[in-house]
């Protein structure tokens, strides 16, 4: 029998916290409550945890700081939690590494049907384990920074690879411009470099994915970009 999945909460509302966690358990899912950024810690020091339902308002550190803290460390799918409405907020979560959110009040099976829907993109998008990599008819040697299209030879600059092998690396995952700017540049971008943005369709271009609906390198309006086809190896 497969463990149930193991999730935690990160809920400082007396009423939200053990009603979310009630709820997930009622589920099936292994629920852990946590009510700030030191519990948490404690949590994931003590417990394999497969996803984080990450409140946005808590106190001390709120959940945008320490989503940014958690994706600098691992690749735990985070669901954030938001009263707020404003599309800021949302945004600038998934800039962090949010893999969605879901507003207050909501209801158990939108919570469950979203953390399902992660899970799934998470397992169907897991980082390459090896380096040959392979999507549609493209296969990609990390380690020899080679690229094959239908068999023959693509020619790549050493910018256009590095944002390639930064999709790979984080694929399913919304990466903004200043993210693929230190991947490919080492340096963070400005509010108006838009050389990223030239990369990548020009990479788009290569690999001969359709600008006007691109099937691989997903434009996330206001975010970033996205790679968004299945990995093979």
């Amino acid at each position: 029998m497969n463990n149930p999945v193991s999730i935690a909460i990160v809920e400082d509302d007396p009423e939200i916290g053990p009603m979310t966690r009630d709820r997930l358990i009622d589920q099936g899912f292994d629920a852990h409550l946590v009510t700030d950024r030191t519990s948490l810690d404690a949590l994931l020091a003590r417990h394999v945890i497969d996803l984080i339902v990450l409140d946005l308002m808590l106190p001390g550190e709120d959940g945008l700081s320490i989503c940014r803290r958690l994706r600098a460390q691992s690749d735990i799918p985070i669901l954030m939690l938001t009263a707020r409405t404003e599309e800021i907020d949302r945004v600038v979560g998934l800039e962090l590494g949010a893999d969605d959110y879901l507003g207050k009040p909501f209801g158990t099976r939108e919570l469950v049907a979203r953390i399902r829907a992660i899970l799934r993109r998470a397992e169907k998008t897991a980082p390459p384990k090896s380096d040959l990599v392979r999507f549609a008819d493209i296969e990609v040697d990390l380690a020899r920074h080679a690229v094959r299209l239908a068999g023959a030879e693509l020619v790549l600059t050493s910018g256009e690879f590095a944002l390639l092998r930064a999709f790979l690396t984080h694929p399913g995952r919304v990466l903004s411009r200043d993210q693929l700017m230190d991947f490919a540049q080492g340096r963070q971008s400005d509010h108006f470099d838009r050389t990223i943005d030239v990369q990548i369709s020009r990479l788009r271009s290569k690999l001969g994915d359709d600008p006007r609906s691109p099937q691989f390198i997903k434009t996330i309006r206001n975010a970033g970009y996205v790679f968004a086809a299945e990995l093979t190896s």
